[in-house]
């Protein structure tokens, strides 16, 4: 019985290493990732997180619908789709209907300057994580993804 516990233990403790390193891992990535964007685009990561879901969704997204989907509030979301407008990257166009509601969209100047970010972006992935094989990346992402679903299913449960 104790060795059960003292395994559990160590298994616990090796768990919680694992975390730390996908921590120190994703937050490193996201600094380097913040720092091309600023260094060589002049942009920030959130802006880029806002044209990227821009666009995803050609026909554009609520202001409500925007700020879900990135997870962030509304004033968050309002300050760089107003920027963006003002630098004719975005627009938004009244939701027929219902006069206070609002749909952002790229414009072609901006679906133009995000497709030029995301191909920077997918090369700057592509460069930190050279040195992995398919196979790991596989293995990864399949137990990330129970990590995902365990979320999803416990976020679920608490919305009822």
């Amino acid at each position: 019985m104790a060795e059960t516990a003292a395994k559990q233990e160590a298994l616990s403790k090796t768990r919680l290493r694992l975390w730390l390193k996908l921590l120190k891992s994703v937050n490193g990535i996201e600094a380097e990732i913040r720092r091309n964007l600023r260094d060589q685009h002049g942009t920030t990561l959130p802006r880029f997180d806002v044209m990227s879901a821009l666009a995803r969704f050609p026909d554009g997204l609520k202001m409500s619908e925007l700020s879900t989907f990135l997870k962030v509030s509304n004033g968050n979301v309002t300050g760089i789709v107003d920027k963006l407008t003002e630098e004719g990257l975005a627009l938004r166009v009244a939701v027929p209907g219902d006069r206070r509601a609002q749909v952002a969209r790229l414009t072609p100047k901006g679906r133009a300057a995000f497709e030029e970010l995301a191909t920077h972006h997918e090369t700057w992935i592509d460069e930190l994580l050279d040195g992995w094989s398919a196979e790991d990346i596989a293995a990864l992402s399949s137990r990330l993804d129970l990590v995902l679903k365990r979320q999803s299913q416990e976020e679920s449960g608490n919305a009822k």
